[in-house]
């Protein structure tokens, strides 16, 4: 396979320069998957194997997407429904009058927020560049961490509290911005794990399991591995040093008490192939081809992307569908802050991974993610 020596070389060089200690790429396009390693799974420790196990962080919200598509199709959940019934902690929502204002200082919700709200990330609440780069923590920041909701930042499973909990926490907080008015980034998919599971009268990470994994053969993928001698060591740039953020036994080594929607799974190179030619193939066994079209179709308006407080937006210039990154040249893609990165490219009938241990830093992602992309295509 041509292409495939090609990754090779190209994984091997990354580890070489040092991108990550360790390296798995796969490229499918028809019934062909190629999946290369190189590199370690730990520094000094044991390969890279190709069915090394990764904590895929972000990468997991089209999952989530597609757990939840599947519960519309099936009438369990309304799209365009309020979510009040399966949610109450989130009827009757107050809203910041602004965004790094004081709790207190809200005006009503203009509506209801809606399942089609949380899939798109337009309900209201979530991540947006500006508070990172406030001088002052914003109040409504503080609070969601000192509730443990991990809504703004890395999953934690160790600490995150169960989805009731949770929940009940969350519903403590008023909304960020009115439903519908922008993109606000990640915790919709930690929402929508939670209404999935009520919906479906099942734990989460069970209508996962039962809807999307199994369907696809997606045996490795769940919210923790005990196999840890499959998982890479997760590590982190600080201050110019390589240091692990997360080893084997570490967080995803027992089961947590919330299955983060937004980005708790493990999962391996394999898996995410799988994932991303059943949407190829137009959702075949799991969902109905008019379902993945609105999927991968970008959802969000003119005015849902212009509505940006000032700072970056992890959007930047891309749409957004239901749970998945559309790009203008047809490509449907998200990443994963651990250093995952997940593609399909319709026009090519090609779906693209690539995994890596080191988490993203201020250059962005390994650079090894773009390079094996363009030589995919």
């Amino acid at each position: 396979m041509r292409y495939g020596e090609s990754l090779e070389d190209i994984v091997e060089a990354a580890v070489a320069r040092g991108d990550a200690p360790g390296v798995v790429a796969a490229v499918a396009r028809g019934d062909e998957t190629y999946v290369t390693a190189a590199g370690v799974q730990t520094v000094g420790g044991p390969p890279m194997r190709p069915d090394t196990l990764f904590r895929i962080s972000s990468v997991t919200k089209p999952i989530t997407a597609a757990v939840v598509l599947g519960l519309v199709e099936d009438g369990l959940l309304d799209l365009n429904g309020a979510v009040d019934a399966l949610l109450p902690e989130l009827a009757r929502r107050r809203v910041l009058r602004r965004p790094d204002g004081p709790l207190d200082d809200t005006t009503e919700a203009e509506r209801p927020v809606t399942t089609r709200d949380l899939l798109t990330f337009t309900w209201g609440f979530g991540m947006q560049g500006a508070m990172f780069m406030s001088p002052e923590p914003w109040p409504v920041v503080t609070a969601a961490a000192e509730r443990d909701l991990a809504a703004f930042g890395p999953p934690e499973p160790a600490a995150t509290p169960d989805p009731d909990t949770w929940m009940a926490r969350l519903g403590e907080l008023p909304l960020l911005a009115q439903p519908g008015e922008r993109w606000l980034y990640s915790v919709g998919s930690q929402v929508l794990g939670v209404l999935a599971a009520r919906a479906a009268g099942a734990r989460f990470e069970d209508v996962m399991r039962d809807r999307i994994l199994d369907p696809l053969g997606m045996r490795d993928t769940a919210f923790h591995t005990r196999d840890t001698e499959r998982l890479a060591t997760a590590y982190e740039n600080r201050d110019g040093r390589l240091t692990v953020s997360d080893p084997p036994d570490g967080q995803w080594s027992t089961p947590p008490r919330f299955p983060d929607g937004a980005g708790g799974l493990v999962s391996t190179a394999a898996d995410l192939v799988a994932f991303g030619r059943m949407l190829l193939r137009g959702g075949h066994p799991v969902l109905t081809p008019g379902t993945v079209t609105e999927m991968t179709r970008d959802q969000l308006t003119a005015a849902q992307r212009a509505n940006v407080w000032p700072g970056f937006s992890f959007l930047e210039d891309r749409g957004w569908g239901y749970g998945v990154s559309v790009l203008p040249d047809g490509r449907d893609t998200w990443e994963g802050g651990f250093g995952t990165a997940w593609s399909n490219v319709p026009a090519q009938d090609l779906t693209v991974v690539v995994l890596t241990q080191r988490a993203a830093d201020e250059t962005g992602m390994p650079a090894v993610c773009d390079d094996v992309l363009a030589a995919a295509r």
